[in-house]
């Protein structure tokens, strides 16, 4: 099911709608027989109990407020039997007769329920309280979740400030009993089944470092998490690989930002940096625009680049959201980019041989950056795309059969997206984040393209969109999927074989834009 109007990332029908879209993936992972079964329910359980326990304290109390009485009722019966269903599903494995059978009304009762929220409650919640409304309760919403317990509870009260106090003893009590047990180990691992072993390996060292799910938390909370770089060096540390890849030489600078501020650009240069000007790339990190920077892990992308290519790299530490919302990002790489053509020569570069590239928002940037130049501003000779954000809408199949996925779900997705947009209702219009909105002409005015994507990735298909519509438009472009790896996948090249593929075939698509032979490349 879907929401059949209109929503924005942080209203909370839209976010109730990402939480169902999560649950119904790993419910066809569980029909398919495919995945960790036992992980997979203890998710669900996780998600359904801190999904109701929201609904409960945040949007039940008003729906009898205004009138959905008969509703509510519906609905807290509903969550009563799902809470119960989950107790057994706690208490029973996989294969007993108990668990199975419980398993199949869960999933039939949940269906049931979302039908019933998306086409006809929630609708009817928005057109009574006002769509105005449905920001200010998502936060709500989101801060509820934080909050509440991570398993059911189906003796403590439903709704209102009972079932707050009840919820606020009860979570402490529900995480402590989690770390016990070894649960809170996988609750942010993706046991679908459908990643490779060494993809595996990585989200399973991710959600062995107990990150609370970032989507539930505030971003100063979110950004002290542990992320993909401590998962990659946890692996490289259990196989006894030492790091980061060494280059040449990185250097911090401080240049200006977009605001009449300063940024800072990190440098790095080969380690046969020779005499003659050499070729640059612009990396331009990811992070939904709200979490990482040029610390985090695409240092490693960085490096690699640096040591593939034999080209300078340098990265801007653009300002991010919530503090500095859209378009401030993209106004400092802009600015980032002017400074690096204006000053290539004390960096030792050659100013008609620059590439440009990034990795999730940071291959939205990329060609953001390039439509915005003017007849002034030389031109990238070449640009890489890494599982791009090209729209701001749910775009494509990938939005249901990766809604599940680690690190980026689609939850997470609309909480990126709620923060770097707020007060910009508009900026999902806006071409900046719209690429799939382009006009021909403005496809047209992109470089050679190398747009990268992979499997487990709810960007999947916006990617795959773009990459299309820059073919059609006559701009030479290479789209290549990687399979059986996750969003973040494109920096672990110390662990994971396809990240080292995927950056050779960047490096090769920029030396090849530079006049450079395959067989300088590292």
């Amino acid at each position: 099911m879907a929401l059949s109007y209109e929503t924005l990332p942080g209203d909370i029908d839209h976010l109730i709608a990402d939480d169902h879209a999560i649950v119904e993936r790993q419910f066809q992972h569980l029909e398919a027989g495919r995945g960790n079964r036992r992980v997979l329910v203890d998710q669900i359980s996780a998600e359904l109990s801190m999904h109701a326990f929201a609904e409960e304290t945040v949007i039940y109390p008003i729906w009898k407020q205004v009138g959905m009485k008969g509703e509510l009722d519906d609905a807290t019966q509903e969550h009563q039997k799902m809470k119960e269903l989950l107790v057994v599903l706690g208490r029973t494995e996989p294969g007993e007769a108990e668990f199975e059978q419980a398993l199949t009304e869960l999933i039939a009762e949940v269906r049931h329920h979302v039908q019933d929220e998306e086409q006809e409650e929630l609708p009817e919640f928005r057109a009574k309280v006002g769509a105005e409304r449905m920001a200010a309760l998502g936060k709500d919403f989101i801060t509820a979740k934080r909050r509440g317990p991570t398993r059911p509870h189906p003796k403590a009260p439903s709704g209102g400030i009972k079932e707050k106090v009840a919820g606020a003893l009860a979570a402490p009590l529900d995480l402590a009993r989690d770390a016990a047990s070894g649960t809170n180990k996988e609750l942010a691992t993706d046991p679908s089944g459908l990643l490779d072993p060494q993809a595996q390996a990585i989200v399973d060292a991710h959600s062995s470092l107990g990150p609370l799910p970032f989507e539930t938390l505030t971003p100063t909370e979110a950004r002290k998490q542990p992320g993909p770089k401590a998962a990659v060096e946890k692996v490289m540390s259990e196989r006894g690989i030492e790091g980061p890849e060494p280059v040449g030489s990185v250097e911090d600078l401080e240049i200006p930002d977009g605001a009449g501020g300063t940024q800072r650009l990190r440098v790095y240069k080969p380690v046969d940096a020779g005499t003659g000007p050499l070729p640059i790339i612009m990396w331009i990190h990811g992070g939904g625009w709200v979490l990482f920077t040029i610390d985090d892990h695409y240092d490693a992308s960085c490096r690699g680049l640096t040591n593939k290519t034999g080209a300078i790299v340098v990265s801007p530490d653009y300002r991010r959201a919530p503090e500095a919302v859209f378009p401030a990002s993209h106004d400092d790489v802009l600015a980032a980019y002017r400074w690096v053509v204006a000053n290539a020569a004390s960096l030792g570069g050659d100013p008609t041989r620059i590439g440009i590239g990034g990795e999730s928002v940071g291959g939205n940037m990329a060609p953001a950056t390039i439509l915005q130049l003017t007849d002034a501003d030389p031109r990238p000779v070449a640009q890489v795309c890494v599982y791009p954000l090209t729209t701001g809408e749910q775009f494509g199949e990938s939005m249901e059969d990766a809604a599940d996925g680690r690190p980026l779900n689609r939850a997470l997705l609309s909480w990126m997206a709620m923060h770097a947009f707020e007060g910009r209702p508009d900026a999902a219009q806006d071409p900046r984040i719209n690429l799939l909105g382009w006009s021909t002409e403005q496809l047209a005015s992109m470089p050679p393209t190398l747009v990268i994507t992979d499997e487990r990735d709810p960007l999947r298909s916006q990617g795959e969109e773009f990459a299309r519509k820059l073919e059609a438009a006559g701009v030479t472009t290479t789209g290549t999927r990687y399979e059986g790896v996750m969003h973040e996948f494109f920096g672990a090249s110390a662990v994971l074989d396809k990240a080292e593929q995927a950056q050779r075939q960047a490096a090769e698509h920029f030396t090849r834009a530079f006049g450079v032979t395959t067989t300088a490349v590292r």
